[in-house]
């Protein structure tokens, strides 16, 4: 059986590395880049199975990156990883074509399960922790 395709996307290379480690037992990392014009580039090149992106990123926004990217027909789902817990930064995610919001608090906990779930066709959010979820 095919292993998972992942393509990681976050300007903290310790961030990826993390996400990484937690998926490389059972996923292809396809490659790890740090901005958003660099992650558009490389899921046309690549066509991972997945993206797990985060928000804030220079050059493009992951928001912005997702949006051009539903935008081009890609069939990569996109699951965002972010500090960011504010639900309309949720709302835009979503909006973006983004099938699951996984906050980097609750990665080793939600990262996984969201990617089982946009497997499946299925949407995942995290329950926020912060007050602005609230």
């Amino acid at each position: 059986m095919r292993r998972l395709r992942i393509l990681l996307a976050d300007d903290h290379p310790m961030v990826c590395e993390l996400v990484a480690r937690l998926l490389e037992p059972t996923c292809e990392i396809v490659a790890r880049v740090r901005d958003g014009r660099a992650l558009i580039q490389a899921a046309i090149r690549m066509n991972p199975d997945v993206i797990v992106t985060d928000i804030s990123m220079p050059v493009l926004n992951g928001i912005k990156a997702a949006n051009i990217l539903k935008e081009s027909g890609s069939s990569s789902r996109i699951i965002f990883l972010t500090v960011h817990e504010d639900m309309d930064f949720v709302k835009a995610c979503l909006a973006a074509g983004a099938l699951a919001y996984v906050s980097k608090p609750r990665m080793a906990v939600d990262l996984l399960l969201a990617i089982q779930e946009v497997l499946e066709g299925r949407s995942f959010v995290s329950p926020m922790t912060s007050k602005a979820a609230t």
